[in-house]
C-alpha cells in the first residue's frame, strides 16, 4: 500500500506542476490507456517478462491518472476504484466467496454472464447488447456482440450452420465483386468477417489473438522471403508469381521446422 500511495502522491504533484499533465482530460488520456493495454498484451505475446513488469506499471499509471482527474472533479477517487472492483470480483465469484451452499455447488456454467447481465440491468435498458464498448477493436467487439446474442438464444446449435453462413456470405461477396458495386463489396466483406468471427466463437478461439498470430507468421515468412531474394540480388519485380509462390513455400517450410 505504501508503494501505491507513493504513485498517487506523484500523480498529485504532476497534476499541479507539469503543464502537460495538468492540461489533460479523460478523453485526451484515453488513447494512451488503450495503447498501454496493447503493450501489456504485446509483452505477454513475446514472453518478455521484465518488459511485462514495466508495461503493467505504465498501465497502472493510467489508472492512477484517471482516478486523480476524477478526484479533482469530485466524481470518485482511487480508493473508490479499488473498492468497486473488489465488490464486483466477489459478486461474480459466488463459488469462491459466496455462501456455503454456493461454494459447495462450485462454478456454474453461464453464471458469470448471468451475473454480468444482472449488473447491466439489460432488461430495463431494452437490449442485451447494451454496454459493449464502441472503442473495442472490431474483431473483439464482433465476438462480444455474437456472444451476447447467443446467450439470449440467437445462435446456431453447432459450427455447421456458421460454416454454411460463411459460404453464403462468400458467394454474396463474389457477386458484389462481379457487379463492380463498391458499396456492396464493403457491405458483404463486413458480413463475411462477422461470420468468421462467429465461427471463432463456436470454436472457442479468440479472433483477435488468432489474427495477431497470423500477422506474426506472415511477417516472419515475408522477412525470410525478402532475405532470400536479397541474397540473390533479385527485386520482387523481377520474379514471376510462380517463383514468389515457391519462395514463400520455402519460407514456410523453414519456419515450420523451428521450435
Amino acid at each position: 500500500m505504501a508503494n501505491i500511495q507513493k504513485l498517487l502522491d506523484i500523480m498529485v504533484v504532476l497534476r499541479k506542476n507539469c503543464p502537460w499533465d495538468r492540461e489533460q482530460s479523460f478523453s485526451s488520456i484515453a488513447p494512451y490507456t488503450v495503447e498501454e493495454a496493447y503493450e501489456v498484451a504485446d509483452a505477454i505475446a513475446r514472453e518478455d517478462w521484465p518488459g511485462l513488469k514495466d508495461e503493467l506499471g505504465d498501465l497502472l499509471f493510467q489508472v492512477a491518472f484517471h482516478a486523480r482527474m476524477a478526484d479533482e472533479a469530485e466524481l470518485f477517487d482511487f480508493a473508490d476504484v479499488v473498492e468497486a472492483i473488489c465488490r464486483k470480483t466477489i459478486r461474480r465469484h459466488p463459488h469462491v466467496f459466496g455462501t456455503a451452499e454456493e461454494r459447495a455447488r462450485g462454478a456454474v456454467v453461464g453464471s458469470w454472464e448471468a451475473i454480468k447481465t444482472e449488473e447491466r440491468g439489460s432488461a430495463a435498458s431494452g437490449s442485451v447488447l447494451d454496454g459493449i464498448a464502441l472503442s473495442l477493436p472490431a474483431l473483439s467487439r464482433a465476438a462480444k456482440l455474437g456472444k451476447r446474442a447467443s446467450n439470449a438464444g440467437f445462435d446456431w446449435p453447432d459450427t455447421a450452420g456458421v460454416q454454411q453462413k460463411i459460404d453464403e456470405e462468400r458467394a454474396e461477396l463474389a457477386e458484389a465483386c462481379a457487379q463492380g458495386d463498391k458499396a456492396a463489396r464493403h457491405h458483404e466483406l463486413g458480413d463475411l468477417l462477422f461470420s468468421v468471427v462467429n465461427l471463432s466463437r463456436h470454436l472457442r478461439i479468440d479472433p483477435e489473438q488468432a489474427l495477431n498470430d497470423a500477422n506474426r507468421r506472415f511477417e516472419a515468412r515475408f522477412r525470410l522471403l525478402e532475405e532470400s531474394l536479397n541474397a540473390q540480388s533479385r527485386p520482387f519485380a523481377d520474379c514471376s508469381l510462380d517463383e514468389l509462390e515457391a519462395a514463400w513455400a520455402d519460407a514456410k517450410r523453414v519456419l515450420d521446422r523451428k521450435p
